[in-house]
């Protein structure tokens, strides 16, 4: 049995608000379907979000079905399905479904055999589940690339290239990739630092100036150490970037600049783990093209420390390091 939709009058104005002109940095009718629909699911509530739900569920099958079957499908009604198109940036049903199969398609004709939206189950086999990771990240980092602004990577590289003091926030597993940018930028002579102590950041923030840049990293947007961090950083007269999967999160809010990586979250493998990887290739391509802004200095850099950590490379042909 279908359910009732919620208020006509509430769910009208949420559709509004998702189908206006969005910021910098926020999703363009450009992106494809499934990576919108992903990127907006925390902002649907209710009937919208089960419109959602079913579309990611089974992208294919919703390509085929009718809008009637869709709203049985996911126990709503036609309106509902409607709206639900417009807050994507459709103008009808038949725009959706047009957009989907063509998303579908590129996905098999690129060689994606493996059914994304199936769950990992318990007793498959290791060559399964590798092929499962496999597509799944594949998938992600492809509409990680169709969802980057690289106008706004442009900004990004820019602003570091000229900065004075880097500083890098982020928790948990995302601290672990603010430490590998760390890394890379600090190979190349930028005075980067990663803080996942709030205090020890929140003083290095606080002793931000103009010029300087602080990056927040964070999947969901919302973690509060983060945030609190880059907007001590801004509060200072910091340049703050924010890589993020959510748009309309209070990390991308805050920040100057934001970076979209996309998601395809598998059994096992929630959203958050499965950020990892589009999130380094983002701060991969940042990291090359502050390189190429300061090309000399980088080159000269890198020679430098190479030769400082050659020695403690093992040697070749069993003889010792020099």
């Amino acid at each position: 049995m279908v359910e009732p939709d919620a208020d006509g009058a509430a769910m009208t104005a949420v559709v509004d608000s998702l189908a206006r002109d969005q910021a910098p940095g926020s999703l363009s009718h450009n992106d494809g379907v499934l990576v919108r629909v992903r990127t907006l699911l925390p902002e649907f509530t209710g009937a919208l979000q089960r419109v959602a739900e079913q579309v990611l569920t089974n992208p294919a099958a919703a390509s085929r079905a009718t809008i009637v079957e869709l709203a049985e499908r996911s126990g709503t009604s036609p309106a509902t399905v409607t709206r639900f198109c417009r807050a994507l940036g459709f103008d009808g049903y038949a725009d959706l479904r047009l957009g989907i199969a063509a998303e579908t398609g590129r996905a098999r004709s690129a060689g994606w055999t493996v059914d994304i939206g199936r769950e990992i189950q318990p007793s498959d086999p290791l060559d399964r589940v590798l092929a499962q990771i496999m597509a799944a990240d594949t998938r992600a980092m492809h509409d990680t690339a169709a969802l980057l602004d690289l106008a706004e990577v442009e900004r990004a590289a820019v602003a570091i290239a000229g900065a004075q003091r880097v500083n890098i926030f982020g928790a948990s597993g995302s601290a672990l990739v603010g430490e590998e940018m760390q890394f890379s930028l600090h190979r190349i002579g930028v005075a980067a630092w990663a803080w996942t102590d709030v205090h020890n950041g929140l003083a290095s923030a606080a002793l931000s100036r103009p010029g300087d840049v602080a990056l927040g990293i964070s999947h969901s947007g919302e973690t509060g150490e983060t945030i609190e961090l880059l907007a001590e950083a801004s509060s200072r007269g910091a340049t703050t970037i924010a890589l993020t999967s959510f748009p309309s999160s209070p990390l991308a809010e805050l920040a100057d600049i934001v970076l979209l990586t996309a998601t395809q979250a598998t059994t096992f493998r929630p959203d958050a783990l499965s950020a990892r990887h589009p999130q380094l290739v983002v701060l991969d391509l940042l990291y090359v093209a502050v390189a190429q802004r300061t090309h000399e200095r980088s080159h000269a850099a890198f020679q430098r420390t190479a030769q400082a950590v050659h020695g403690h490379k093992a040697a070749k042909d069993g003889g010792s390091a020099p």
